[in-house]
């Protein structure tokens, strides 16, 4: 294990131990967490779920994860089956963030809290954990704008890579939309669908740029989308003209960084969410007061930034 994972295990656990305090973690001994994730593909989502697992181990508690596949009625399977488990709290990644209401409504009637991370889920979930998908989609949004207008002329054709099955997904292709057009010369001409899966987001990729030779510019939603985006770009010999960014760093992201062709990557704290949730799942089984909204702060990370991040990704 390299010294920069290490220490951010160790701050994940300090963190988790805080939070709950010598009382708060006797009484959690010996119950029993379900995190509900979205896929186990994604690296965003296996680091999201390294922090709960440590977070958990650190507090004594029982922690199962259950892999969706992508599919939101298993989610609300999932959900039912732990209820009639009698979990002591869920964690649910929503992919179909209005589908799920029901099952954690009948999660809160049998009296188990629920919290709800990174997809914003307007019902009965006790906690929401992550971050403003639409504001930073924004942020992203306006310095494509700000590099549109300082290095190709305030003019350019952008293409998205996006997951139009992801909730989250279409919120920060909103929140971009909204940032860019302060480009006034800017203009999205063609929108792909990866759906959230690597290979396919690098065919359909693959289709954009072959299909809109006049691309300036690539927008990609999630890690998926970027990681396909960038394997698409090298692919097609368009790394010389295109100009990428995107959600969620990756080793292969950071080599595009390097090499000049990806400009900008919003990195987001996954394992300091999964801690979190935890933490306010832990909380909740010992009706101590939570806020109801935690938030977890993101960077975008640029090839002046870059380097803090290169040892995680090895």
């Amino acid at each position: 294990m390299n010294a920069a994972i290490a220490l951010r295990r160790l701050a994940v656990t300090v963190l988790a131990l805080s939070t709950l305090g010598a009382s708060g973690l006797a009484s959690a001994a010996g119950k029993k967490i379900a995190l509900v994730q979205i896929n186990q593909e994604a690296l965003f989502f296996t680091q999201m779920d390294e922090g709960a697992q440590n977070a958990a181990k650190a507090a004594g508690v029982n922690l199962e994860i259950y892999n969706s596949n992508n599919d939101p009625n298993a989610q609300n399977n999932a959900i039912e089956t732990y209820i009639q488990q009698k979990v002591d709290a869920i964690l649910v990644v929503a992919i179909d963030v209005n589908g799920i209401k029901p099952a954690i409504t009948e999660a809160k009637k049998a009296g188990i809290p629920v919290v709800t991370i990174d997809a914003i889920v307007s019902g009965d979930n006790s906690v929401q954990v992550g971050v403003d998908n639409k504001k930073v989609g924004v942020d992203i949004g306006k310095f494509t704008a700000n590099l549109i207008n300082k290095s190709l002329g305030g003019k350019a054709q952008i293409g998205v890579v996006g997951a139009l099955n992801s909730f989250i997904q279409n919120v920060r292709l909103d929140g971009f939309k909204e940032g860019v057009a302060t480009a006034p010369g800017a203009k999205i001409v063609a929108t792909v669908d990866g759906q959230n899966v690597q290979d396919q987001a690098q065919t359909a990729a693959e289709n954009l740029i072959s299909g809109n030779p006049n691309l300036q510019v690539v927008y990609a939603t999630g890690e998926p989308a970027l990681i396909g985006l960038v394997a698409a770009a090298l692919s097609q010999n368009a790394t010389d003209h295109l100009k990428i960014v995107g959600w969620d760093l990756s080793a292969q992201a950071i080599k595009g960084i390097d090499a000049g062709f990806v400009s900008a990557v919003v990195q987001q704290d996954p394992e300091g969410e999964g801690k979190a949730a935890v933490g306010a799942a832990l909380k909740l089984i010992n009706k101590q007061p939570v806020e109801k909204n935690i938030s977890v702060p993101v960077t975008i990370v640029t090839k002046a930034n870059v380097d803090k991040y290169r040892a995680i990704f090895k």
